[in-house]
């Protein structure tokens, strides 16, 4: 496996299969892999002839410094589970290569962008929508590899390849699990343990109102489940 920083070594390593008409395929990431993200690695390594997992944390997609300031980063980690997974590249840039300039672009797909994440992290989707759009242009991927657990996100996505009419196909994947049913993510590390213990019940009473709505009026469900 190769790890390339930069965009013309990028493009240089793809030129071959390219040409040879290989099946590209990406996966973007902000790092902190997990198992999740693995499981999108092993999806393209099955489906493409060439797996890039670029490996970038988007400074533009982070309307809070803070979040960005405390995002874990674990490169070497990130890189030795992307090799164990089969990817033949790590594409890890650093903010100047993918931002040579300022992007100014401006992104806007109401409703999907402005409700639930979009209302609560203003610009987030934009930035997004930004290195999403850079990745494709750099990496130009027959398929690009996306989690379940990020739905608006994906709906997002989707709306940004028919708007600068990218031929890239975009795959969704299950969403992986702790045993407890708490979504994989690289954020859980930031959790306090009472935190932890916490945010597990969210998808236990998301399961619970599931199963009660088939019989229950939602108003019903709300009493049940969330007041009782």
């Amino acid at each position: 496996m190769e790890i390339i920083n930069s965009i013309v070594a990028l493009q240089n390593a793809l030129y071959a299969p390219r040409k040879a008409g290989k099946r590209i395929g990406l996966v973007p990431t902000m790092g902190a892999l997990h198992d999740g993200h693995a499981s999108l690695i092993r999806r393209s390594v099955k489906d493409c002839d060439v797996t890039v997992v670029s490996v970038f944390l988007n400074p533009t997609q982070f309307n809070d410094q803070n979040d960005l300031a405390r995002y874990p980063r674990t490169l070497e980690a990130d890189c030795a589970l992307a090799e164990t997974c089969g990817a033949d590249i790590v594409f890890a840039p650093s903010v100047k290569e993918i931002y040579p300039t300022p992007d100014t672009r401006t992104f806007a797909f109401p409703p999907v962008t402005t409700v639930m994440e979009g209302a609560y992290r203003p610009g987030h989707f934009n930035g997004v929508c930004q290195v999403v759009s850079r990745l494709f242009y750099i990496v130009k991927p027959q398929r690009a590899y996306f989690g379940e657990k990020d739905w608006q996100q994906i709906a997002v996505i989707k709306r940004l390849v028919t708007f600068i009419n990218s031929p890239v196909e975009i795959i969704e994947c299950p969403t992986i699990r702790e045993k407890d049913g708490l979504a994989k993510s690289s954020r859980n590390a930031l959790l306090a343990p009472e935190e932890r213990l916490l945010a597990a019940k969210i998808y236990a009473v998301l399961q619970e109102s599931v199963a009660r709505s088939k019989t229950k009026t939602v108003a019903e469900v709300h009493d049940e489940v969330f007041i009782s």
